[in-house]
């Protein structure tokens, strides 16, 4: 039998509706439960665990029960998304691969896994807005693009920003944003950081920083962050790949950690996991 985990607070609170769907896929018998329920360690060994939800909901279960020891498998019940558009995968996925080694970043005290990516700047500032937009109309649709919009020509002023990467220095001025990913994909679509791949042999992690242009210039160039193409400016967009990365900004901006909002935050530190070199060698015979 399969066991279904499905979070309720996916896509807008349309979670268990897109869960049912699964049994559209397995053509078995499968018991629904909710995920923030349910341990584990409840489910019969013998049961297929299959999580539904979105990218907030795998990141959820991995810092809540942390690399699994038994096949997890995923199907995609979200909005974003964002987990499956990097890996190109569609369906029921195992999980277990791609929860393996998985960064760390520390942010205000606590540290938590990061599944695609840490957005710090007006990406913080879009989770921000949209929380507050659901919390007064649950349910309803947020378009984080229409918020960013907003944000770049009314309401969100870039901050500088000193970023260290595997120990070196770098100063940037009117920093507008400055996430650090551990897949391409952020946002609902949004391809940050093309060239970065989750499950390199090195494990390193990529920081994008887009700065220095002012509001028209950086409003015509986001747009092409969905494609990718941001990263033909190189006159405001920078990418810096390594093992351990700190960016400060010099106040407090709102982060958010594979969708999750935290305010008020100053800096934050992302370390990528420990990797052997046997799991270099199976990475780079990939």
């Amino acid at each position: 039998m399969t066991t279904a985990l499905y979070n309720p607070l996916a896509c807008n609170g349309h979670g268990r509706e897109n869960a049912a769907k699964l049994a559209e896929v397995l053509d078995e018998q499968i018991s629904f439960k909710d995920i923030r329920e349910t341990k584990i360690s409840d489910i019969p060994a013998e049961d297929k665990i299959v999580i539904c939800g979105g990218d907030g909901t795998i990141s959820r279960f991995v810092n809540t029960f942390g690399e699994p020891e038994r096949d997890i498998y995923y199907y995609p019940a979200g909005s974003g998304n964002d987990f499956t558009r990097d890996i190109g995968e569609n369906g029921v996925i195992l999980l277990n691969p791609y929860l393996k080694n998985l960064p760390t970043v520390e942010v205000k005290g606590k540290s938590y896994k990061v599944l695609n990516g840490v957005g710090y700047g007006i990406d913080g500032y879009c989770c921000e807005v949209g929380d507050e937009m659901r919390a007064k109309n649950p349910g309803k649709e947020i378009n984080y693009t229409s918020i960013a919009i907003k944000g770049l020509l009314f309401h969100f002023k870039p901050a500088n920003a000193t970023v260290t990467v595997d120990g070196k220095e770098h100063k940037y001025k009117k920093a507008w944003l400055a996430p650090a990913m551990n897949g391409r994909y952020y946002g609902g679509g949004m391809c940050i950081a093309p060239e970065q791949d989750r499950l390199n042999a090195e494990r390193k992690l990529s920081v994008v920083l887009m700065y220095g242009s002012g509001k028209l210039k950086t409003l015509m160039v986001f747009p092409s962050i969905f494609k990718g193409e941001h990263v033909k400016h190189k006159e405001m967009v920078e990418i810096l790949t390594g093992h351990t990365i700190e960016v400060k900004f010099d106040r407090p901006t709102a982060l958010q950690v594979d969708g999750e909002t935290i305010k008020n935050v100053e800096s934050y530190v992302i370390k990528s996991a420990v990797v052997t070199e046997k799991e270099k060698e199976l990475a780079e015979a990939k």
